[in-house]
């Protein structure tokens, strides 16, 4: 990890004082003290639009339709279907009923992995916000716990995050106790503002701090804390979301109750309604060293359409993020991973994130009828230099090789122009599959028009009924596809059905290693440089596997396909 500056005394002294008479004071001030002069590699803030920030009157403050929030509106009667059992995953986490959104409260503890998330238990739409709760050994394995905040007459119980309070620094704690501190906003119509709660009985159940909010800025756009001990500063750093502003705020604290303003960053990356669920981490460069990392989901405003989650590379001195250059990443080039995650207090600092496996335009729409909601399998992160040079994310699913059952045999090693090699595969089991492959050299006397549209390897999930899933790689535009048009178990305007992304240019070979689990598509590709994440819905299971080629042969260095072993205790077509 880099090294950084050690606080500077007069600074401390400033937090100090925070923690003991407040920090009512500071925050009516102005960003930042006279003393704290902004650094000249800063650039000056731009002249921006000041967004509103009351108008919802009858519901918490943000872009994605709750229905359930709304009153007089009448939502069709929970009943469980078919769809419900087909459509649910076997190795992702989702919900026994309801409807569930952002992941929230992502620790470990020393002992479990906690999965906290946003979380409707009456009814399959978005509204009544509780915290939902699973926790888990291995990030895989997930036992379903107790909800562990509730809605209150104060708001619904949005997202945020959980930190160990190990030196009992909010003073909260008597000895000898588990020290989980949740950190999270309660949203009405007339504000968003920060909570504090804390667990005594290893993050099972939470009390609120009495003298809550603990971070009020008198705005209903505000929202999505996430916090983390930084150790070069000694001291706690919050960043949380001015959402209609487009800006990140970045606060500090030495007691987790008072918060004194550092910096903000931002407007900065997509334009989008509303910026979300920001994520502060320092992640591993390959090769050596380290970056901080600045995620920022937006809703909506992806370039796909609805949500997506962008990404600033940079530095951070415990007060303010100075991005690398002016470079904005996405995590995902299809549209169904939103609301990323990191998690707190892993083990040797690895990089883990988790995500929401769906999109505001069309999740309460889904198919299924008593419950709606997906998790991402665990990614881990590190930071790779791509073929131009710029520091890019890099994801690879965590541990999900050891759910690998006995591999399905299928041997490939060659495959001349236009032919393809077909399987079954066991319907009802996720699916791992990795490969390694190389396209044939662009032939020297192709007709005109058809340098573009040649040298193709397609990898198609389908089924008797001509559904078909496609995952396609053209290797002399060095760019790859995923295509769910031609399935037919769910339509919607903005169900959006080809993606596209370009992997390496001028190279022929290409690796990818895909996670098909019923309703869910997880592509790793290019190292884990190219992800891409969908909801995929047929209207028939998907029984066969194929690998075809056009216009060029090509040789498949390595090719892996074994069935996962379930671990979600839900009813499953399997």
């Amino acid at each position: 990890m880099t090294d950084e500056p050690r606080p500077n005394p007069s600074r401390r002294r400033v937090l100090s004082s925070v923690a003991t008479i407040g920090a009512a004071a500071c925050l009516s001030g102005p960003a930042r003290g006279d003393d704290m002069p902004v650094p000249p590699n800063v650039p000056a803030k731009p002249a921006v639009p000041q967004a509103p920030d009351h108008d919802r009157t009858t519901e918490p403050n943000a872009s994605h339709p709750s229905p359930a929030d709304q009153p007089g509106v009448i939502s069709r009667p929970v009943v469980k279907t078919q769809s419900d059992t087909l459509y649910r995953p076997t190795v992702h986490f989702s919900p026994v009923t309801g409807f569930m959104n952002d992941p929230n409260g992502l620790v470990f503890d020393g002992m479990q992995y906690h999965l906290y998330y946003q979380y409707d238990p009456f009814a399959p739409y978005a509204g009544r916000v509780h915290w939902g709760h699973a926790t888990s050994s291995d990030l895989l394995n997930w036992q379903d716990q107790p909800i562990a905040i509730a809605e209150t007459k104060d708001g619904e119980a949005y997202t945020g995050c959980a930190v160990i309070d190990e030196k009992n620094a909010t003073g909260l704690f008597g000895t000898g106790e588990s020290r989980i501190v949740a950190i999270y906003t309660r949203a009405s119509p007339e504000k968003q503002s920060q909570f504090l709660a804390i667990s005594d009985d290893h993050g099972r159940t939470f009390t609120d701090y009495v003298h809550n909010p603990v971070l009020d800025i008198g705005s209903n756009s505000f929202r999505d804390p996430q916090v983390q001990f930084h150790k070069p500063t000694n001291q706690w750093v919050m960043v949380v979301a001015k959402s209609r502003l487009h800006q990140i705020a970045f606060f500090a604290s030495v007691d987790l109750i008072h918060w004194v303003h550092l910096s903000d960053f931002g407007p900065s990356g997509l334009f989008g309604v509303d910026y979300e669920c920001p994520n502060l981490i320092e992640i591993p460069v390959e090769g050596g060293g380290s970056r901080w990392v600045l995620f920022v989901s937006v809703n909506p405003g992806g370039p796909t359409g609805g949500s997506i989650t962008q990404y600033f590379v940079g530095k951070f001195d415990g007060s303010w993020f100075i991005p690398d250059d002016t470079v904005i990443g996405l995590t995902d080039f299809a549209k169904d991973a939103y609301a990323l995650q990191v998690y707190n207090n892993m083990p040797h600092g690895e990089a883990v994130s988790v995500a929401w496996l769906g999109n505001w335009q069309y999740c309460q729409e889904l198919p299924t009828q008593s419950w709606r909601g997906v998790m991402t399998v665990p990614r881990t992160m590190t930071l790779r230099r791509d073929f131009a040079g710029w520091l890019r994310l890099a994801q690879q699913p965590r541990g999900i090789e050891t759910l690998r059952e006995v591999a399905i045999p299928f041997t490939v090693h060659r495959l001349e122009a236009g032919a393809s090699v077909q399987i079954v595969i066991p319907v009802g089991t996720a699916l791992d599959l990795s490969m390694n492959v190389t396209v044939d050299e662009r032939a020297p006397d192709l007709p005109p028009g058809d340098k573009g549209r040649t040298g193709r390897f397609v990898i198609v999930l389908g089924n008797e009924d001509g559904e078909t899933l496609s995952i396609g790689f053209d290797a002399f535009s060095g760019q790859m596809w995923l295509d769910r048009n031609n399935l037919r178990g769910f339509a919607q305007p903005f169900f959006t059905g080809e993606f596209s992304t370009v992997l390496n240019p001028d190279d022929r070979h290409f690796d990818i290693r895909m996670i098909f689990d019923a309703s869910t598509l997880e592509i790793f590709a290019n190292g884990g440089l190219s992800v891409g994440t969908a909801l995929v819905f047929p209207a028939a299971p998907l029984d066969f596997l194929r690998l075809e080629t056009s216009g060029a042969g090509a040789t498949v260095e390595s090719l892996s396909l074994c069935p996962l072993r379930k671990v979600t205790n839900r009813e499953t077509a399997l």
